[in-house]
């Protein structure tokens, strides 16, 4: 759904790369230069990857992050709370890189060449970092192609290309979304613990999700911002190498674009993680919902009676 969102976050990113760093352009002007150059299918260039991606990363994110959690706590009680949140969102992101960065890498490449004509187009004006004629990579036909492409040009390291700073990128802002949307749902008790006593107002675990889920995503999205310039600049530069590693793309963002470069892109990336980061928690708190109630009544009751029991201790003590 917000795939189109992301093309766009995408080519802002990486016009020093693509076309120079003077005379960038801003949103609305790329709206109409993807519109115009590429059509309705430019804004849907790199989906195949993008959603293999992103499944990969949902499925091992949230599947490792509940069973984490819960060791982190019990095997340190002083990471207990927002660390171990952090740590737990950290680590699933972590596992789920390892599929994650190479259909990262195929996406962004295939977003920003477009169709074949403009591809073909922008290698025929040149530019700072290309020889006129001559395009960065050749062109992608599908996702199959593209793996085979970067394999054969440039082994399993063009596939990896900006592991560390998609890492640098990821782990924080996983780690960030999921500490501000448990500490939203503790906020959002408190409140209505401390203000609506005595009120039958009840929200389900569902509309939580939604409406923390987007706030969270947005925020750890606009926080995140230059950590993913950075890592869209280098997995989109190719063989014609702009950024010998993170550092130097950081320096030279900095030295040409300052701290507007650093945060190119940030709004469709907000735009971006509002609605997708509120549909995955939405999704997942109705999953929790659902299975629980499967739960057999049995079950149910000697979760009931440990968490009782243990309440007395606590009392007792």
């Amino acid at each position: 759904m917000m795939h189109p969102v992301d093309t766009l976050k995408t080519r802002l990113q990486s016009q020093a790369i693509i076309t120079g760093a003077k005379a960038q352009k801003n949103i609305f002007q790329m709206i109409r230069t993807i519109w115009v150059s590429d059509g309705l299918k430019g804004f849907y260039r790199g989906i195949s990857p993008g959603v293999t991606g992103s499944l990969a990363t949902g499925a091992t994110y949230f599947g490792v992050i509940e069973s984490t959690k819960k060791w982190l706590e019990n095997s340190n009680p002083n990471l207990s709370g927002h660390w171990s949140h952090f740590i737990a969102g950290g680590i699933g992101d972590t596992l789920g890189s390892f599929i994650y960065v190479p259909c990262e890498v195929m996406k962004q490449r295939m977003q920003v060449q477009g169709t074949r004509k403009s591809w073909a187009s922008t290698a025929t004006k040149g530019n700072i970092s290309q020889i006129p004629g001559t395009p960065m990579y050749q062109y992608y036909n599908g996702m199959f192609h593209a793996s085979c492409s970067i394999l054969r040009d440039h082994g399993l390291k063009g596939l990896y290309a900006g592991y560390w700073s998609t890492l640098a990128r990821d782990v924080p802002f996983a780690g960030l979304m999921v500490t501000f949307y448990e500490a939203m749902k503790e906020l959002t008790e408190y409140g209505k613990r401390k203000y609506l006593p005595e009120s039958n107002l009840h929200a389900s675990n569902s509309f939580e999700g939604l409406l923390l889920g987007g706030l969270a995503g947005g925020f750890s999205a606009y926080l995140t911002t230059p950590l993913d310039v950075i890592k869209t600049r280098l997995q989109v530069q190719g063989s014609t190498t702009s950024y010998n590693g993170w550092l130097d793309a950081i320096t030279k963002t900095w030295a040409t674009e300052g701290l507007n470069g650093l945060f190119k892109g940030s709004v469709p990336r907000i735009i971006w993680y509002i609605p997708a980061s509120a549909l995955t928690f939405m999704a997942v708190e109705f999953l929790r919902d659902h299975f629980n109630e499967k739960i057999h009544p049995d079950a149910r009751e000697l979760t009931s009676l440990s968490v009782d029991s243990r309440s007395e201790v606590e009392e007792a003590t």
